[in-house]
């Protein structure tokens, strides 16, 4: 058996000494390319969450801005039809006579409510509308007609040639008791509507 002696001893103690140095400094390099690959893999999700925010920002931006071009577009179009007034009752009456006497109708009766905003049914999202307000006059309608025509070309001629949005809520047409079913003029049905008249106004 070979014994080490004091000298041996001395001669590697510093070769031992310089392994245990570079053992050290080994697994401090790999500890440190360790925390180096997590910060890096860190950094990399950080950027990559951050690019999916600044991407569901320009989505959503979009998104408004199409909305927007929407009700821009939509507002347009009753400005250009002319929604945007104040109610014309007058001009309403005028045309209500025109249309019976163009159509030689037999019978026209009416009368306009007190104005209103518009109700939830009609317009889910309610009566306002940014600076404005969606506003309805309800007009209940009763007519004698010969047929169903009479009464669809009134409506007809009604939407085209008012400012107002016309909205018919119901409309019932009944054959008059007695009626003589011949081709002339006696009224052969009678009908009972209720219609909404409506306009856009700024709020107040």
């Amino acid at each position: 058996m070979s014994m080490f002696s004091k000298d041996d001893f001395r001669r590697i103690q510093w070769s031992i000494a310089a392994l245990v140095v570079f053992a050290l400094l080994g697994a401090g390099v790999v500890f440190g390319a360790l925390q180096v690959t997590k910060s890096a893999k860190a950094a990399a999700q950080q950027v990559e969450a951050g690019r999916g925010e600044i991407r569901a920002k320009l989505a959503q931006a979009r998104t408004e801005e199409q909305e927007i071009r929407g009700k821009i577009a939509r507002y347009q179009e009753l400005v250009d039809r002319g929604y945007v007034t104040e109610e014309q009752r007058l001009d309403w009456i005028e045309r209500i006579a025109q249309i019976r006497t163009a159509r030689k109708l037999i019978d026209v009766q009416y009368e306009l409510m007190p104005q209103r905003p518009v109700e939830a049914a009609l317009l889910p999202e309610g009566a306002a509308g940014g600076g404005y307000e969606f506003m309805s006059s309800t007009m209940k309608l009763q007519m004698q007609l010969l047929h169903e025509g009479d009464l669809l070309g009134f409506l007809a001629d009604l939407r085209s040639s008012v400012h107002a949005l016309i909205v018919v809520r119901q409309c019932n047409v009944e054959r008059i008791r007695g009626a003589v079913a011949e081709r002339g003029t006696q009224a052969q049905l009678k009908a009972d509507c209720d219609i909404d008249w409506i306009t856009l106004r700024e709020k107040k």
